[in-house]
């Protein structure tokens, strides 16, 4: 390996042979890969040691990947950035894993160079992140330090991915957001596929706006998203 560390990597995959290609390929491109073959063994690894990201498969032996990271999001309150890789394709599959905590979805059979392209556009999204402050739009709170997320002294838990598009839409309200600035400020230039930022507003919602009266989270057709206090058409 030449040149400087590009991050260290957990990568949990039963499959020896996407194991084998995934480790090979990013170690050439200066990463250092930590790997396992089972659930137990994955969530064990992912909170005793300090990793940049973790890509998981969902179809594990020993504990499946949607356990595991509800483990490890809601027990051992880990925010590692995790990207999920599988098989499964459906909306309601990548709804489900967007929504235990993931912070983005790559479906089998992938592109090694797309895979890598993510896992360093989350990299570089949590490396550069910005001077904390505290934002607030009408009852909703955020402290992008602490980074703790309340609606009428009501604490709100977040995923990863749901507390960057809300810190990105508190910080431009009123203003529209569109649908293509939320996602390069997010992803990059990789973009992800259609559903993924649908996935994720549809869960920031169900946080931030189902248990209240108000509605601050609005979709303008055809234009974006923006946070706004008051009852607005959306």
């Amino acid at each position: 390996m030449n040149g400087e560390t590009s991050g260290t990597i957990l990568l949990i995959e039963d499959h020896h042979d996407i194991a084998d290609m995934v480790c090979e390929f990013m170690e050439s491109h200066n990463y250092l890969m930590d790997y396992a073959a089972d659930g137990i063994t994955g969530l064990h690894l992912a909170v005793t040691g300090e990793y940049d990201v973790i890509v998981l498969d969902l179809m594990l032996p020993g504990m499946d990947g949607i356990d595991l990271l509800n483990k490890l999001r809601k027990e051992a309150r880990k925010a590692t950035p995790i990207l999920i890789l599988s098989a499964r394709d459906t909306l309601d599959d990548k709804l489900t894993g967007l929504g235990a905590g993931a912070d983005d979805y790559l479906v089998k059979p992938f592109e090694i160079m797309e895979l890598e392209a993510r896992v360093r556009a989350l990299i570089r999204r949590e490396r550069g992140q910005a001077t904390p402050e505290t934002l607030q739009v009408g009852d909703l709170k955020f402290n992008t330090g602490t980074l703790e997320v309340s609606r009428n002294s009501t604490a709100i838990r977040l995923a990863p991915i749901g507390q960057k598009i809300l810190r990105i839409l508190m910080q431009q309200s009123p203003r529209v957001v569109t649908r293509r600035e939320i996602e390069r400020q997010i992803w990059g230039d990789i973009l992800p596929d259609s559903d993924t930022l649908r996935s994720h507003m549809y869960n920031l919602r169900k946080c931030i706006d189902r248990p209240f009266d108000v509605q601050l989270l609005h979709t303008i057709q055809n234009s974006g998203y923006r946070i706004v206090a008051g009852h607005e058409e959306s």
